[in-house]
Formats: C-alpha cells, sequence, structure tokens
C-alpha cells in the first residue's frame, strides 16, 4: 500500500510569503512526503537548490520518490535529520545565505495511518511515538510505565494543557502497578477511565491531550523548535524569508516569542502581524488543517 500523502496545509500562503524566484535556495526543514516542497520546486526552477531535512528517514525516501521529476531541473539535497541540527547538515552540503525557510510543524498522516508507532489512539499499535527509532532510545511506552506519578501530571498539563493531568497521571500509576502498558488501546482506555463521566462525553476524545503530550515529550518536540529558529535565521541571507507552520499554542507561543525576540534586535521584520489562518475551503478539503497558523518574517 502507497504511503498516504500528506496535503501540504496553506501551501498558497507559504508560496505568497516565501515567493520563491528561478535559481533561488530554500530549505524545507519538515519536508515530510515533498508536499510544499514540490511547489517551492516548482517555482525556483530552473537551476534552484532545494534543500529537505526530516527526523522520519521512511518520509524521507517517501519525498525523495516524489520530487525524482523535478530534481531534473534543480539541486535536490535530501536529508534525514533534526532541524535542531539544521546548520550543521547545512554545512555539510555547502549551504548557507538561503533565500527562503519553512516549517511545517504538524505531523504527518504517515505517522497516523502507516508508520505503526503508536501516534493514533484510534489504532492499537505499541506505545511507540518516535520520528525517528534510531535517533532517541526514550518511548512512550518506558515514559507511561517508568516515570514518577507527578512528572507524568506535569508533562499532560504543560505539553497536552489538559485540565484532568493529575486523575490521568493518577490512573496510569494506578493500572501499571497490575500490568504494564503496552498499547495505544490500553492506555486511551485508562484515559477515559480516569476523566469525569461528563468529559468522556464531550467531541474531543478524553485521550487527545495526554497523547499530544507523550509524543511532544518523547520526540523533544518543544526543545528541537526553541534550537532550531535561531539556526535558520542564522542561515537566512538578507532578504530571506522564514515560514513557520504551528498547530498548537505551545509550538505558537514559541515562534511568536522568538520573532518577538529577533525583531527587537533589528535581526528580522516580522511579515505576519497576525496569524494566518486556513480559509473555510482549505479546512473542508483538509480538517486537520483547522489549527494550522502561519508565521513569518524576512531577515534584515
Amino acid at each position: 500500500m502507497e504511503t498516504p500523502i500528506h496535503r501540504p496545509v496553506l501551501l498558497n500562503e507559504v508560496l505568497e510569503i516565501l515567493n520563491p524566484q528561478p535559481g533561488e535556495t530554500h530549505i524545507d526543514a519538515t519536508v515530510n512526503g515533498g508536499g510544499h516542497a514540490r511547489a517551492i520546486l516548482a517555482r525556483i526552477a530552473p537551476s534552484g537548490t532545494l534543500f529537505g531535512i526530516d527526523r522520519d528517514c521512511e518520509l524521507v525516501d517517501v519525498a525523495r520518490e516524489r520530487v525524482r521529476e523535478d530534481a531534473k531541473q534543480n539541486t535536490v539535497i535530501l536529508a534525514c535529520g533534526n532541524y535542531r541540527t539544521m546548520q550543521e547538515i547545512a554545512a555539510q552540503h555547502g549551504l548557507s545565505g538561503v533565500d527562503g525557510i519553512l516549517f511545517d510543524l504538524g505531523f504527518s498522516s504517515h505517522h497516523i495511518e502507516r508508520s505503526g508507532r503508536g501516534f493514533s489512539f484510534l489504532k492499537e499499535e505499541p506505545l511507540d511515538m518516535r520520528y525517528n527509532p534510531g535517533e532517541n532510545r526514550m518511548t512512550a511506552e518506558e515514559i507511561v510505565n517508568r516515570w514518577p506519578e507527578d512528572t507524568l501530571a506535569d508533562i499532560f498539563s504543560r505539553y497536552g494543557e489538559e485540565r484532568f493531568a493529575p486523575r490521568i497521571a493518577r490512573g496510569i500509576v494506578r493500572a501499571r502497578k497490575a500490568r504494564a502498558i503496552r498499547s495505544t488501546e490500553a492506555l486511551a482506555e485508562i484515559i477515559t477511565q480516569s476523566v469525569p463521566a461528563v468529559a468522556r462525553r464531550k467531541r474531543l476524545h478524553p485521550a487527545t491531550r495526554t497523547f499530544q503530550a507523550l509524543r511532544i515529550a518523547v520526540n523533544e518536540e518543544l526543545e528541537s523548535l526553541e534550537q532550531a529558529l535561531p539556526a535558520a535565521v542564522s542561515l537566512l541571507a538578507a532578504g530571506g524569508r522564514i515560514a513557520i507552520i504551528s498547530f498548537h499554542s505551545l509550538e505558537d507561543r514559541i515562534v511568536k516569542t522568538f520573532m518577538r525576540s529577533e525583531y527587537k534586535k533589528d535581526t528580522i521584520r516580522i511579515l505576519t502581524a497576525k496569524p494566518v489562518r486556513p480559509e473555510a475551503e482549505e479546512i473542508r478539503a483538509n480538517p486537520r488543517a483547522r489549527s494550522a497558523r502561519l508565521r513569518a518574517a524576512v531577515k534584515i
């Protein structure tokens, strides 16, 4: 079965803001299946350079296949790695002074539908949640079975903004004393039974925020973003543009704070006074786009 195509979110808005031109060099720091990358490649042809990075090596292979034709008119470099090390990876390929950088911080439909690594509570899978199993050893299974109750409550509250974090942490610790929690379905059931009955009847599944928190903790997503943003700005040429699509308030807060800080240093000029949101038509076609927020800046 073919890997599902990850629909590029806010594609037209990204192209308008980055404004790729023939012969330019652009970095897609989260290349995923290559959706945004292919659109950028079409604009920088002929003889442009596209440097794509993704933490998931399987998705790098998918992107490589999908941009094969585009690579005939451009230089395409694809690397498996964490964007927190973007500067080091770019240096290995002799890249600096680039014209545009894109971050799409949403995780792929591939991770939910095909990876088998437990990103969704709607499927019975092992509690893994690593984007790149070769990059780090810690899994969601290790966290839920070994971390102390107060630490679990803290990450559920901090990374998932879960109001019932203490109750969920308590339920997990109680359950793991009887039997190790090894699957997504087992964890989702424990979470559901831990929250008040009224919370189980709401539209949002009771496990949604806890699963988000675990994914963020396993992959150190927020720490990686905090390190990647200054690295990205340093790679931009004067006049180069950076665009970041976030999908929850934790990411957006980091991006907004960083941009304000750089603006005060006269490093960048902010292009989006408020985050750009998807139009209703895009949300209807791709419901996962509904929480997307795009912020952008240009290097001075």
